[in-house]
């Protein structure tokens, strides 16, 4: 009884998926008559192809790859590596060892792409300055990303603001810091950018700028389905530990 109940109402989900996605309605027919063979015909064929190459599906898959096998970008990268000894595989085996957080590793990994390059590779050089903080070194983070050209106005100059942000703020220059948080933050796509800030507002003791920046992301959140939150779901759980903490105060 329980498994009819559950295939009636698998049917009427998709059914009602058809109708409001204005799919072909001859679906409605093989989902009424076929159950969930029906339904399932229609999700592998109709909808997951759609949303297969979806960004937020991409970066959902990716982190499920990253969780099951967390080293397998890092072999590729070796693996490619091994293959040719060229600066772009090792810029790849650089960025494969930040996410995995072996910042040493990518740290040697981008100088020796540097060292390969005919110079002038400022996207690998703001990477290296990236790894310097992470690794605590912010004054040499601080003189690399100087070094490199200023950029017009696009999502890398703002990821560029966002890191110099941090680094000020590692660095104790908090008046600067903040001026480029505040800018920032109006600009940059996604959440990283508030996180970051209400971490070094917190550090500062400002709860209520911190509080009023956290509800906005809550905000934001509500409107996300659960595939794009999964994405970085880490962060918005710290962050919601942090806005309950805040009203509590």
């Amino acid at each position: 009884m329980i498994l009819i109940v559950a295939s009636l109402c698998v049917q009427i989900l998709c059914a009602i998926h058809v109708i409001r996605s204005s799919r072909n309605q001859i679906w409605l027919l093989f989902i009424m008559l076929f159950s969930l063979l029906g339904c399932f015909a229609y999700l592998m064929l109709e909808v997951l192809p759609q949303h297969w190459n979806n960004r937020h599906v991409r970066t959902a898959r990716a982190q499920v790859v990253g969780k099951v096998d967390p080293e397998r970008a890092v072999r590729d990268a070796q693996r490619n590596l091994d293959l040719a000894e060229t600066a772009a595989n090792y810029i790849a085996l650089g960025d494969a060892q930040a996410i995995r957080h072996r910042y040493a590793d990518a740290e040697s990994a981008y100088r020796k792409a540097l060292a390969m390059g005919p110079g002038g590779d400022w996207g690998t050089q703001v990477k290296m300055a990236g790894v310097l903080f992470e690794r605590g070194e912010s004054a040499e983070a601080l003189r690399l990303l100087d070094a490199a050209p200023e950029l017009g106005m696009g999502s890398e100059r703002d990821r560029r603001a966002l890191l110099r942000a941090r680094i000020l703020a590692d660095l104790g220059r908090a008046a600067e810091a903040r001026l480029l948080f505040e800018d920032v933050i109006e600009r940059i796509a996604g959440e990283e950018a508030r996180c970051h800030y209400v971490a070094f507002l917190l550090q500062q003791g400002d709860r209520y700028r911190a509080r009023s920046i956290l509800e906005e992301v809550e905000r934001r959140a509500k409107r996300m389905d659960l595939t794009q939150r999964a994405a970085q779901a880490d962060m918005y759980r710290w962050a919601g530990e942090q806005l309950a903490e805040l009203r509590k105060v």
